[in-house]
């Protein structure tokens, strides 16, 4: 697959993967948020960490997590 096409996918998976394991991790998410040591500056950092989990998929398993997405749309 092209470069481009790589990056093009990026975007829409990464927003993907972000919404699916906030929802999975609510409950999770929820506890750190509500933490007496948790504080607004550490927002970024959690944001950060949870993005770096869509990096550990290929090019080629966005694709098919983002078609068989699509398929559940329609």
């Amino acid at each position: 697959m092209p470069q481009d096409a790589n990056q093009s996918q990026q975007v829409p998976f990464s927003a993907l993967y972000l919404q699916r394991v906030t929802q999975e991790l609510s409950e999770d998410l929820d506890k750190i948020r509500n933490a007496d040591d948790f504080k607004a500056e550490s927002v970024p950092f959690l944001v950060h960490a949870l993005q770096q989990g869509a990096q550990q998929f290929s090019p080629a398993q966005q694709n098919a997590v983002l078609k068989t997405s699509e398929g559940r749309q329609s």
